[in-house]
């Protein structure tokens, strides 16, 4: 994982890493639910963060790891933009249809077409363009209809949560491309970790009535956990350590309008998951925007030696 300046734009390694990436989180992120039926959201990132970071010191000396930062304000920038935009999600999560919230969140190639265009002026061609469009529209037919329903002013927080994760991942190249991949992987899972601290006494301290099941995950303070939710918890912490390494690494060696495009991947992988684990069947909408997701990180691929992309700074 480990890593240093970007050199070059290496599109098609990225598209790689993030391929790889999905497959892992869509496997861990389908065992969610079983953490849910039992723990909270908060203890969750806590305990995650513990097993992660843990991981990444005993790792550090065998493979050479570098864990401090050469940037440590950019780096620190980053690790809130990036929580604060998991914490908006899984916090709409509690009120909004997960298909709203999802596809809220994967507006984030759009705010980074945006952001680039716009900040730093960079030319985005209109193959690129038309790929974030098309990959949208995809998510859109694989979440279903239901996830252009009930727009409200709550219904924007997964779009904010989709802005904050765009410009996280910009952070990723334009400020942080010294950095080592584990130094963010570290600064990210602390960020989660130190919001399901403090959530966690804020609900020792405060309690509030906690539905049963996965309908309390937001709600749930701490509880004397489970050996299934230490089994799952560490699950997710090595399978997130390794893919979300991967996603930063992608981010630090490829221009990010073309990376954000490659993660709408998760979603058919994360399909591919409940079907093999759940039983979960696709309708042929879901499978349409599938391979309209498919076509738009090939087209992604096809534009990678287009002119315009602007150095990082």
């Amino acid at each position: 994982m480990t890593g240093g300046q970007a050199t070059g734009d290496r599109t098609l390694a990225a598209a790689g890493m993030i391929l790889i990436y999905a497959a892992i989180i869509g496997f861990t992120d389908n065992f969610v639910r079983v953490i849910a039926s039992e723990a909270g959201l908060w203890q969750f990132h806590a305990t995650r963060t513990v097993m992660a970071v843990g991981l990444l010191v005993l790792l550090a000396r065998p493979l050479h790891l570098r864990l401090g930062a050469r940037n440590l304000r950019a780096v620190l920038a980053r690790s809130a933009i990036h929580g604060c935009a998991m914490v908006i999600y899984f916090g709409a999560l509690a009120f909004l249809p997960v298909a709203l919230v999802a596809a809220g969140l994967f507006t984030s190639p759009i705010f980074v077409l945006l952001i680039e265009r716009f900040a730093y002026g960079a030319q985005i061609g209109p193959f690129r363009v038309m790929a974030v469009l098309l990959g949208f529209v995809g998510v859109i037919l694989v979440l279903g209809p239901e996830a252009m329903q009930g727009a409200s002013l709550p219904a924007l927080l997964p779009v904010l949560a989709g802005a904050l994760y765009a410009l996280g991942n910009i952070a990723t190249r334009r400020w942080c491309h010294e950095e080592s991949a584990e130094t963010l992987l570290a600064g990210f899972f602390l960020a989660l970790g130190l919001a399901g601290a403090l959530g966690m006494v804020v609900l020792a301290l405060a309690p509030v009535p906690v539905p049963s099941g996965t309908a309390g995950f937001l709600m749930r303070g701490p509880v004397w956990p489970t050996q299934g939710f230490w089994f799952w918890t560490f699950i997710q912490a090595a399978g997130s350590l390794l893919g979300v390494g991967l996603m930063v690494r992608a981010y630090q060696v490829a221009d990010a309008t073309r990376v954000s495009v490659f993660e709408y991947a998760i979603l058919p992988a994360s399909a591919a998951w409940s079907w093999l684990i759940w039983g979960e069947v696709l309708t042929p909408m879901a499978v349409a925007g599938m391979a309209m997701i498919v076509a738009a990180g090939i087209m992604i691929a096809l534009s990678a030696k287009d002119a315009g992309l602007a150095k990082p700074t």
